[in-house]
C-alpha cells in the first residue's frame, strides 16, 4: 500500500541545502551539501487521517511540534547523493511506521518439552540430595 503512494509522497517533500559540518577543508566552507528533508504529516494530501495518526503516534520522537518529520543527511560530499540517501531514509521510516504489527499467536508447550522439563527437575533434585551431609 505504501509503495504505490511513495512517489506521491516524494512530491510533497521539501528540501533545504546547508553547509555540512566536520572536516573537509575549503570544500566544506563554500559548498552546501548537507540536505534537510522536511515532510509535513498534518498537511499531507496523500495520506489518510488514519495513516497520519499512526505516523504521528509511532514517530512522535522525530516529529517536531509543527508536525514536520525532519531527516538530514551529510554523509557524502555530493548534494545529489545526500538527497537520494535522505529520500531512502524517509521511505524506510514511513514503510516501517505503516507496516501493521503481526499479532502474536500463543503456543502451548509440546509433550516432549514437558517431559524433558520434569526429567531435568528430577536430575537437579537428585544432584542437590547428594550434596547433603549425613550427620547421623
Amino acid at each position: 500500500m505504501v509503495k504505490e503512494k511513495l512517489h506521491l509522497l516524494i512530491a510533497e517533500l521539501e528540501f533545504k541545502a546547508t553547509r555540512s559540518s566536520g572536516p573537509g577543508g575549503q570544500h566544506v566552507n563554500k559548498v552546501s551539501t548537507k540536505i534537510e528533508l522536511r515532510f509535513n504529516v498534518n498537511s499531507s494530501l496523500v495520506l489518510s487521517e488514519k495513516e497520519k495518526g499512526i505516523i504521528r503516534e509511532k514517530l512522535q520522537n522525530i516529529i517536531n511540534s509543527e508536525g514536520e518529520l525532519i531527516i538530514t543527511d551529510q554523509s557524502s560530499r555530493s548534494q545529489i547523493k545526500n538527497k537520494a540517501n535522505s529520500i531512502s531514509k524517509f521511505s524506510d521510516i514511513i514503510e516501517k511506521a505503516l507496516k501493521p504489527i503481526k499479532k502474536r499467536v500463543p503456543t502451548k508447550p509440546t509433550l516432549s518439552s514437558k517431559i524433558r522439563r520434569v526429567e531435568d527437575k528430577k536430575r537437579i533434585s537428585i544432584k542437590k540430595d547428594l550434596r547433603k551431609k549425613d550427620f547421623e
